[in-house]
């Protein structure tokens, strides 16, 4: 199978994606979190705060101001159990254990993993590994290394500026030893959900960022001691409380991945794996190895892409007063309902509410845009609604410019969408508001190779979760959703001949609790 067939049936035909005959293992399941062995350890406080002021004045942070926000982002922070509602009226019935987080992932598999470089006054400088099982740092590899991520970056980053720079990855056996090879699809959403989370707290401590998804791979692993066939970083995020050139100078010459990896000793350490058997997962490998950038003058820029304007009926929708929301208490009560929505009538204003604070606070630094993302949107939002007031029931496209809805068709849409779905785990009937991201169907590959197909679903991951922590404000629930029929969705918003398609849906709307224990680590 070619890797342009491989990307294309991951979107539209996944059984042909996947490999034949899959068994999950579950006795022999990975661990949802990364255990370095032998290594030096910082512990972080465990005296988080309850509640985060919006907009603090900047201020370099020190080690436990650093703890508090790794745990916001992706620290370990409830856990529930819950009963399969299929097993429930079986006897031998078996409790489901998770570890949550505020940022959600597809079946709680988390396989992201966070790493930081930190030039703090109070710990070593170096590179850090956040261990959310210990609410720790590991320190991986010590000393000062801002000109070799300069130059891995493209010199497109002042690094000397930031006391701090992310790193998101992606391990792959997470999840692939449950989805299959869908896992990549689902891999690149989960570091956007963990890059939307981390850059919503951003703001709450009052830090800038810059989003890079173009560095020389190689370097940045070696950088981090990756295992390039186990594991591999996405995205690079910079951080900084002072005035920083996030475009950078440039470089006179360039680098490639080989000459600075060259520059720096291999590390040496060592991982705790549960699982005794790993499968091989040689497409995901492939793809991985086809999407790598070995040289800084492969680093590319999109030019302003085609306006695509569905529907012509327009219907303007309420103002709102404030854009700000109670971050901690979105996190909190985020919740992803499955037989558990209640049908309810939606007002305008809250559904301009939850419009309108996802789309604003998307805006952020991106390496393949000379402007803020959001100006220039790769991905938006489209929804099939019922039952909200003032609003015929039907399909319709958000221009988040204008604040409005644009109607690409009327009608009760639940029953097909119903039908669409691969499992009967939500019922659509009772979900006022179906909303679907939309992205670019051929993924900006004449600009960014097969690099741009998990760029663009981060960028939708990162748009997910901020509608998930606006519908969380709103008092509703929200569930992403992958097992849908894309060319279902596509023919209801008549995406066809313009180039877009589905990438994920979140029905939307009130719930009823389910049964499950849970016990939140925040007090």
């Amino acid at each position: 199978m070619s890797l342009e067939e491989f990307l294309h049936n991951l979107q539209f035909n996944i059984n042909r994606a996947n490999q034949p005959n899959w068994e999950v293992d579950w006795e022999d399941a990975p661990l949802p979190y990364k255990l370095y062995q032998g290594l030096r350890a910082l512990p972080l406080s465990l005296e988080v705060p309850v509640s985060l002021i919006e907009s603090q004045p900047p201020s370099t942070p020190d080690l436990e101001r650093i703890g508090h926000f790794l745990w916001y982002v992706y620290g370990i922070t409830g856990v529930s159990q819950s009963v399969d509602s299929e097993d429930s009226e079986h006897q031998e019935s078996y409790p489901i254990h998770s570890y949550r987080r505020f940022a959600p992932s597809g079946g709680a598999l988390y396989p992201n993993e966070l790493y930081i470089y930190l030039k703090l006054d109070d710990l070593p400088d170096g590179i850090y590994h956040y261990d959310v099982a210990h609410h720790r740092l590991v320190l991986l590899r010590e000393g000062n290394v801002d000109s070799y991520l300069e130059r891995a970056l493209g010199n497109r980053c002042d690094i000397s500026t930031c006391f701090g720079t992310a790193f998101v990855s992606t391990r792959f056996w997470k999840n692939f030893f449950k989805y299959n090879n869908f896992s990549y699809r689902l891999q690149g959403l989960d570091a956007g959900v963990l890059k939307g989370q981390l850059l919503e707290t951003v703001k709450r401590f009052g830090f800038e960022s810059g989003v890079y998804v173009q560095f020389l791979d190689s370097a940045i692993n070696r950088l981090l001691g990756l295992t390039e066939e186990e594991e591999s970083v996405y995205s690079v995020i910079p951080l900084s409380v002072a005035a920083t050139n996030w475009a950078g100078t440039g470089l006179e010459r360039t680098v490639t991945a080989e000459e600075l990896c060259h520059e720096l000793p291999a590390l040496s350490v060592e991982h705790y794996e549960k699982s005794e058997r790993v499968r091989e997962f040689p497409m995901l490998l492939a793809v991985n190895e086809a999407s790598k950038i070995h040289s800084t003058g492969d680093l590319q820029t999109l030019g302003k892409q085609p306006d695509f304007r569905s529907g012509e009926k327009e219907i303007h929708l309420p103002e709102i007063e404030s854009y700000t929301y109670d971050f901690v208490e979105a996190c909190k009560n985020r919740h992803s309902p499955e037989m558990d929505f209640v049908m309810g009538r939606v007002s305008q204003e809250r559904l301009s509410t939850l419009l309108k604070l996802a789309t604003h606070s998307y805006a952020f630094r991106s390496d393949i845009e000379d402007v803020y993302v959001g100006k220039e949107n790769r991905v938006s939002i489209y929804g099939c609604l019922y039952n909200v007031e003032g609003i015929p029931n039907g399909a319709y496209v958000y221009d988040s410019d204008r604040h409005s809805l644009r109607e690409i068709g009327t009608g009760d849409y639940r029953r097909q969408l119903q039908s669409g779905l691969s499992l009967d785990n939500v019922n659509l009937l009772q979900v006022p508001l179906c909303l679907h991201i939309i992205g670019n169907k051929n993924h900006y590959q004449d600009t960014l190779g097969y690099r741009g197909y998990r760029i663009m679903q981060m960028e939708a991951g990162m748009l997910v979760q901020r509608l998930l922590l606006a519908t969380s404000a709103a008092g509703f629930g929200g569930h992403p959703l992958l097992g849908f029929d894309t060319k279902l969705t596509d023919g209801i918003y008549k995406l066809n001949s313009n180039d877009r398609t589905t990438l994920i849906q979140i029905p939307i709307g009130p719930y009823r609790d389910k049964a499950w224990m849970r016990g939140s680590l925040l007090s």
